[in-house]
């Protein structure tokens, strides 16, 4: 099989968009998931459908609401202009961001039961040692979490990699910007032609999400391995 040098950048592209979509929304994943684990409030159940939404909503419907938020002429795209200059419709960072909002739910899920599973009585024994609820969350609950953060962190990138209708529809189509794996096998099976281009970028991106996707269980089943052993 030999990848040409414009697939390899389309498969560069995706590697890019997916980490930079992975370290955006991996701190925000976090303190949701801590957040929905650790505290009970009026409106958990309403948060907790929020972060889960793009998981059940159609993803077009998704790129279109980031459309209407961070294009041009949403508030938050253009404060973001005129502050900053950034654009993010039409752009790779704009597949990113979608890739990261499509992603968000399966990183959140995967560090919740992470947190979940950290015995409170651990973090009570830190507190009754002196340490502020700060220090114990920095050496108590992080430190256990650690596997889940990045379990949720792998299925987040291989998600990412295979985003597709939410990135066509606020980043759009553009060669050498946005089209990401998807997006070009998508454009290779409406080329005539196009199939064995289209076999090559299949098999890559097959591979890419299969190694992330064991890579997961095997930080999942190797936290539950600790975790049998230590008790």
């Amino acid at each position: 099989m030999i990848v040409t040098s414009a697939e390899w950048a389309i498969v560069m592209l995706s590697l890019r968009v997916s980490f930079v979509a992975v370290l955006v929304s991996l701190p925000i994943a976090y303190a949701l998931a801590w957040l929905l684990a650790r505290r009970r409030f009026p409106g958990m159940i309403v948060l907790d459908a929020l972060v889960h939404l793009p998981l059940v909503l159609p993803p077009v419907v998704t790129g279109w609401l980031l459309l209407i938020a961070f294009g041009r002429g949403g508030e938050i795209g253009a404060w973001l202009y005129e502050n900053f200059g950034i654009t993010l419709v039409f752009n790779w960072t704009g597949a990113a961001l979608a890739a990261a909002v499509m992603a968000l739910p399966l990183m959140v899920r995967a560090m919740r039961l992470s947190i979940e599973a950290v015995d409170r009585r651990l973090v009570g024994a830190a507190r009754t040692l002196g340490a502020s609820s700060w220090k114990a969350f920095l050496t108590v609950t992080l430190p256990l979490s650690i596997p889940g953060i990045a379990a949720g962190a792998m299925l987040g990138f291989a998600r990412s990699l295979g985003e597709f209708g939410a990135t066509i529809t606020f980043a759009a189509n553009i060669a050498g910007e946005t089209r990401t794996l998807p997006l070009a096998i998508y454009t290779g099976l409406q080329t005539p032609g196009g199939e064995d281009a289209v076999t090559r970028l299949a098999i890559i991106s097959i591979i890419l999400s299969l190694g992330a996707l064991v890579l997961s269980e095997w930080l999942v089943r190797r936290a539950q391995g600790g975790r049998a052993h230590v008790l």
